[in-house]
């Protein structure tokens, strides 16, 4: 094997652990802790690790592919839009976790002998914060959130993963351009490049899945055991997720040189 072979296939290895690496950058673990934060299986933590990933791959092979092989070149306030994109998603992940707790919250605090367990109304099955005496349960039975999408697409086994799939394109938009360019900076094969994006995004989806394993652990103790905590750090998630989106929305696109400004200052990271 030649040295530029050994030099070309070290550099896609790395990849893979940059990948690795990239999973743990600070939002996208908020915004999977907040994703997380009401699971209540391990392993289901993991495949949501692993739908987040794979969406986050998909985004930044589509794009990083569009520089390589096309030349694409993305202006500076398309490419902060997507930047801002992600910060728009944390307030969102941050307000339905904090509305969904303080309902939660609500029927603990007022009403006693509430447990949380899956229960069905008819053939809609989810779970929340109840209790079997009169007026325990916390909802009427037809004003569960999501009822109709749930009843229509509950039983879909992808139906559950398609938030964290969705939050991961969101997140490759923001981070695909900059890993295409450092590409770019070494490689200038293509298809070395686009191997690189490759194993880029498997490390990534590895990464992410260890990642909710770690954060899932404590979510899925205190629910069985200390349903009163997993309250508190499931707003705990959603407060974090939400301040996070805002310093990103201000920073992104008020700030000096920021989107909304009449010269925006593009440095993809």
């Amino acid at each position: 094997m030649t040295e530029a072979a050994l030099n070309v296939l070290s550099f896609l290895f790395l990849g893979f652990f940059l990948g690795m690496r990239h999973a743990t950058d600070a939002d996208h673990v908020v915004a999977i802790a907040t994703i997380v934060s009401r699971e209540r299986s391990v392993v289901g933590s993991a495949l949501i690790g692993a739908a987040w990933g794979v969406g986050h791959t998909v985004t930044v092979m589509a794009v990083g592919a569009a520089i390589i092989v096309f030349g694409v070149v993305i202006p500076p306030r398309l490419g902060m839009s997507m930047e801002f994109a992600v910060g728009i998603m944390l307030v969102l992940l941050g307000v339905l976790t904090l509305t969904g707790s303080r309902a939660d919250g609500a029927a603990h605090a007022h009403v006693p002998d509430v447990h949380d367990h899956l229960h069905a109304h008819g053939d809609y099955l989810h779970r929340h914060l109840h209790g079997h005496g009169p007026g325990a349960h916390g909802h009427a039975d037809e004003q569960t959130p999501l009822a109709r999408l749930d009843c229509g697409f509950g039983r879909i086994a992808l139906y559950g993963w398609l938030r964290p799939f969705v939050v991961g394109l969101v997140h490759g938009l923001a981070g695909s351009a900059a890993v295409a360019l450092m590409i770019l900076s070494v490689i200038r094969e293509t298809v070395a490049a686009l191997g690189y994006l490759l194993l880029f995004g498997l490390g990534t989806i590895v990464g992410m899945m260890l990642i909710t394993l770690i954060l899932s652990a404590p979510f899925t103790f205190t629910a069985v055991n200390l349903p009163k905590f997993n309250w508190r750090l499931r707003v705990a998630s959603g407060l974090v997720s939400f301040a996070f989106g805002v310093v990103l929305i201000y920073g992104i696109g008020f700030a000096e040189g920021g989107l909304f400004t009449d010269a925006p200052i593009w440095e993809p990271h």
